[in-house]
């Protein structure tokens, strides 16, 4: 019977650990451009008038999977990235530490990982966010990252928006 029970939880254990592995790989890909990444954003962005959010990290980086599964679990942190941001996640790992696109960042591996970095419609930096400032706990805080994003997004950066006030 103890055979059994330890034999099921190692089964259950590394059933998790796979499942956890493949959702990473989806987001981290230490193969992909990130040049090209970033290149393909900012024009997207300066189509739809939305900012690039670039979640900087790796597959090995448990905060940066928490955070890409904190903002998907939040429905209205999902809908400001989704209405205001091309979001995409660039790679920082022992395989693939992307240096040309770190100098052109500003070094954003400075502040730990994950890291964001706000890039306008023209592809210029406007902001890099350390993320510890966004947690709470073991976890993020929901209204530190709504007021991040609402802050950082185009109609918040946009001198216009402030003439009328």
């Amino acid at each position: 019977m103890r055979i059994i029970g330890t034999l099921l939880v190692f089964v259950l254990t590394f059933s998790l650990c796979m499942a956890q592995t493949e959702s990473k790989e989806v987001l981290y890909n230490p193969d992909a451009n990130a040049m090209e990444q970033i290149r393909q954003a900012v024009e997207k962005g300066s189509l739809e008038n939305k900012h690039v959010l670039i979640q900087v990290g790796g597959n090995w980086c448990p905060w940066c999977i928490k955070l890409y599964n904190f903002i998907e679990e939040h429905p209205s942190l999902d809908s400001l990235v989704t209405a205001d941001y091309v979001l995409i996640h660039v790679n920082y790992s022992k395989n693939n530490k992307n240096p040309e696109v770190m100098a052109m960042l500003d070094y954003p591996q400075r502040f730990g990982f994950p890291v964001l970095v706000i890039l306008d419609g023209s592809g210029k930096r406007l902001h890099t966010q350390n993320t510890a400032y966004l947690e709470k706990g073991e976890s993020y805080n929901e209204e530190k990252i709504r007021e991040f994003l609402l802050d950082w997004n185009p109609a918040a950066v946009n001198p216009e928006s402030y003439f009328n006030k």
